[in-house]
């Protein structure tokens, strides 16, 4: 699906099923609680907290689309065309950063370690 038809699709969805937009505070709010919900599952599957019970069920790429379908929201309410919008910042990126990420040493690729036996 192009970014186009994503945000022309969730304009109908919304339309049919939603009957109108939340106001734009409103979705800023809600995409914060969405994007919460994927900090919360990164931080317990990825990281260093235990997963608990209540988030064993959850799928990863469905706190995903819940985030992209509120940001679509607000992106259609606020007249964002996002494929342009897209565009235009891939380019900003690639200018500003087409050198600076392979000049960081911090992120060259290391060699892999040769695993050496323990000798008991």
């Amino acid at each position: 699906m192009k970014i186009s038809e994503l945000q022309s699709s969730v304009d109908r969805w919304v339309k049919a099923y939603g009957v109108r937009y939340f106001n734009e505070l409103t979705n800023m709010a809600l995409l914060t609680e969405e994007v919460g919900e994927v900090a919360r599952l990164i931080a317990r599957r990825y990281g260093e907290q235990s997963e608990k019970e209540s988030d064993k069920g959850k799928e990863l790429a469905d706190e995903f689309a819940d985030v992209l379908f509120v940001l679509v929201c607000l992106a259609n309410q606020t007249g964002v065309d996002l494929t342009k919008a897209v565009k235009k910042n891939m380019m900003k990126k690639t200018r500003r950063d087409k050198d600076r990420h392979h000049a960081n040493p911090k992120l060259a690729v290391k060699p892999k370690k040769k695993k050496t036996q323990t000798v008991r």
